[in-house]
C-alpha cells in the first residue's frame, strides 16, 4: 500500500465526470487500499478516486459516529437525497472541508438524509441509509465523481474568497498536488 498524491483544485481530473468501474480486479483493489491509506494519512473522512488522479466512479469513506464505525468503499454509487432545507448554513454544524482544497473550511447546506447504493470490493451491492455527517460525506464524495468540488456549491461571497486563496497559493492549474505526511498542507 502507498500514500498517493492528492490533486488540488484546477487539475482537470477533478472537474470532469468520472467513468464507471467496469471490472473489480487487482488494479482496483490496490487503488482502494492505497486510497484508504491516503485518506487516513491526510487525515480525511472520505476520498474519491479523481482526487488521486484516477477518473473512476468510486470513493472510500471512514467515519465514526456515537456508536457506529462506518468504513467502506462505494463503487459505481447511486445517491438519493432528501430535500435540502433552505437558508444559510450554520457555521458551527455545516462547515465542510476538502482534501483537494486543503486547509480551508466553508459553510455549505446539504441534505440531512441520503441513501447510498453501491458495490463493494467483493462485487456485492449494498445500501446505507445515512443522516447527518455520514449523509454529508456521501454527498461530498459523490459530487467528486461528477466533477464537482464543494467550493463550486458555495455562496458568491465564499466563492470570491476561494478565488483569492486559489490565486494566492498558485492553485487552479493542472498538476498541483500534495502528499499527506510529506507536504506541509493541513487539510
Amino acid at each position: 500500500m502507498a500514500v498517493l498524491p492528492i490533486r488540488i483544485t484546477g487539475d482537470p481530473v477533478l472537474h470532469a465526470p468520472a467513468l464507471p468501474v467496469e471490472q473489480i480486479d487487482d488494479e482496483v483493489r490496490t487503488l482502494v487500499a492505497d486510497m484508504f491509506e491516503t485518506m487516513d494519512a491526510a487525515p480525511g473522512v472520505g476520498l474519491a478516486a479523481p482526487q488521486v488522479g484516477v477518473a473512476l466512479r468510486l470513493f472510500t469513506f471512514g467515519w465514526t459516529d456515537d456508536d457506529t464505525e462506518w468504513r467502506g468503499v462505494a463503487i459505481n454509487p447511486e445517491l438519493w437525497l432528501s430535500p435540502t432545507e433552505p437558508g444559510a448554513p450554520d457555521p458551527d454544524t455545516e462547515s465542510e472541508g476538502c482534501l483537494s482544497f486543503p486547509g480551508e473550511r466553508f459553510g455549505l447546506r446539504r441534505a440531512e438524509r441520503a441513501v447510498l447504493r453501491a458495490t463493494n470490493l467483493d462485487g456485492e451491492r449494498y445500501e446505507i441509509e445515512a443522516e447527518g455527517w455520514l449523509a454529508r460525506i456521501f454527498q461530498h464524495e459523490y459530487d467528486h465523481l461528477d466533477g464537482v468540488l464543494y467550493t463550486d456549491r458555495l455562496s458568491d461571497r465564499d466563492q470570491r474568497i476561494v478565488a483569492k486563496i486559489t490565486k494566492k497559493l498558485d492553485w487552479g492549474k493542472p498538476g498541483r498536488q500534495w502528499v499527506p505526511g510529506i507536504d506541509d498542507i493541513e487539510a
